[in-house]
C-alpha cells in the first residue's frame, strides 16, 4: 500500500463546488490535515452514525480563558486525536491564549505514520 493511498483522498473540507460544478478533492497530507480540522470542529453527538466522534470544543464557549480551561482543551484535543486519527502521531500540542481575550490558539505538531512526514496545524478557537 502506498503512502498516498494510506493517507486517503476525499472531498475537501468545507465541501464546495469548484469550476464547472465539480467538487474539489483533497489527497494525502492535505486530507489528513483536513481530517484533524474536522475532528476539532465536531461535537460528539453531531454525527448520527458516529455519536462519539469529535472533540467537543464548543462546551468551552463562554468560559474564561484561563490556564485551567486551556489545560482541559489540551486534554480533550489530545484524546480526540488519539481516538479518531490513526494516521498520525502527535509530537507537540500547545494551547495558548491569543491576542484577543476570547481567542485560544491550538497548535498541533504531528507526523504521518506511513511516511514520517511532519505536519502542523494552528486551529483558532474563539471562546465567545
Amino acid at each position: 500500500m502506498s503512502a498516498l493511498s494510506f493517507l486517503g483522498s476525499g472531498w475537501r473540507y468545507p465541501v464546495a463546488p469548484i469550476s464547472a460544478g465539480h467538487l474539489d478533492y483533497a489527497v494525502g497530507a492535505d486530507k489528513v490535515e483536513q481530517s484533524i480540522w474536522i475532528i476539532l470542529d465536531t461535537d460528539p453527538g453531531e454525527r448520527v452514525m458516529r455519536p462519539t466522534f469529535g472533540c467537543g470544543l464548543r462546551r468551552y464557549l463562554m468560559t474564561p480563558n484561563t490556564s485551567a480551561t486551556r489545560a482541559l482543551i489540551k486534554h480533550d484535543v489530545d484524546v480526540a486525536l488519539a481516538n479518531f486519527e490513526p494516521r498520525i502521531s502527535v509530537t507537540g500540542l500547545d494551547v495558548t491564549a491569543g491576542d484577543d481575550p476570547a481567542l485560544v490558539l491550538i497548535r498541533i505538531a504531528y507526523i504521518t505514520l506511513r511516511d514520517n512526514r511532519p505536519g502542523n496545524l494552528v486551529y483558532p478557537f474563539y471562546m465567545e
